[in-house]
């Protein structure tokens, strides 16, 4: 195949690039670097540094390129500054999600596997989340990202647009030579590794007095390459399929203390914690029903267990600062 990646120098957009380049499909990624460095660009890809808001740039590229889909991967993706800045997810996520629809839309190019979220369920009356459940995220992130979600579904009605909208929690693990490093750094589990490096001295939990078994925050951890897995997947289930809308999952949700505890299982280290108040807009257990993905999708998860996923990031973390 020959994909265009957006967001392809990312975490998860450059596991997917990567991966699709090992399996022989020609990639061209177009990234901003808003949030990662030129020397980060996945190696063999063609690369376009410009914004998906550049709707001429993009329409340029789409027809020149002409491939076989794209793989929507940027935005920005913290659910905290979600709520402290929100005007600027809804520009990001939302309105030049809208400019990069539009430019394929005018080219020809009807299919997009677009990287959704979890956000959108907001705080979940049952558990496991369906993909049927209730949308309504608490926070602004999740909307930017339920907003694209309308627009696809009305693109899909009135233009025949091709679509997979896949909502994923917590993505985790590591590639040999590819991990996660965001600048700067939000996730727990590079934060949790930067703990055990020496590079922070605690992690901070932000909140304990939540309705769950330990008062923590529950989440569903999947590792990245199953992630890339099913993406490719389902760009591929686009030939015969006009529309899903999947989620991504291990099924198994695990507590901020655990993913703690896991970690000092892991890399052997003591991990401080500090508890700090609680965030605004989290909610407190998002756990994933995946069953529709793996009907749909044949894809099955190949690292469903945490000290699994822990311990690829954790060899990559210590690479990453042996160089």
């Amino acid at each position: 195949m020959n994909v265009l990646v957006t967001g392809g120098v990312g975490y998860v957009g450059g596991t997917v690039a990567t991966i699709l380049m090992q399996q022989g499909h020609q990639v061209t990624i177009l990234d901003n670097l808003c949030h990662s460095k030129r020397n980060e660009v996945p190696a063999g890809a063609n690369f376009v540094e410009a914004d998906i808001a550049d709707r001429p740039l993009v329409e340029s590229l789409l027809r020149d390129l002409q491939p076989d889909g794209v793989l929507h991967f940027a935005a920005l993706i913290e659910a905290g500054e979600s709520m402290q800045r929100p005007e600027i997810y809804f520009r990001n996520n939302t309105a030049s999600t809208l400019s990069l629809l539009e430019a394929m839309l005018t080219t020809g190019v009807n299919k997009l596997v677009f990287s959704s979220t979890a956000a959108v369920y907001g705080e979940p009356t049952t558990t496991p989340i369906e993909e049927s459940a209730a949308l309504a995220p608490t926070n602004a992130y999740g909307e930017s990202k339920l907003l694209v979600e309308h627009m696809l579904r009305w693109f899909n009605q009135i233009h025949g647009f091709r679509y997979a909208s896949l909502r994923y929690f917590n993505v985790a693990g590591a590639l040999p030579n590819r991990g996660e490093a965001h600048e700067p750094e939000s996730h727990i589990i590079p934060l949790i590794l930067d703990v055990a490096l020496g590079r922070r001295e605690k992690i901070f939990i932000f909140g304990d007095d939540y309705s769950t078994p330990d008062g923590t925050c529950i989440r569903d951890y999947i590792h990245v390459a199953d992630l890339a897995d099913a993406h490719i997947l389902a760009l591929n289930a686009l030939a015969v399929r006009d529309k899903m809308i999947l989620n991504l999952g291990n099924g198994s949700g695990f507590s901020v203390k655990q993913v703690i505890e896991a970690a000092r299982r892991v890399t052997g280290h003591p991990i401080p914690v500090e508890i700090k108040p609680r965030r605004a807009g989290d909610p407190a257990r998002l756990v994933a029903s995946s069953e529709q993905a793996k009907a749909n999708l044949g894809w099955q998860p190949k690292h469903p267990e945490l000290d699994d996923i822990l311990a690829s990031a954790w060899a990559w973390h210590q690479q990453r600062y042996s160089k």
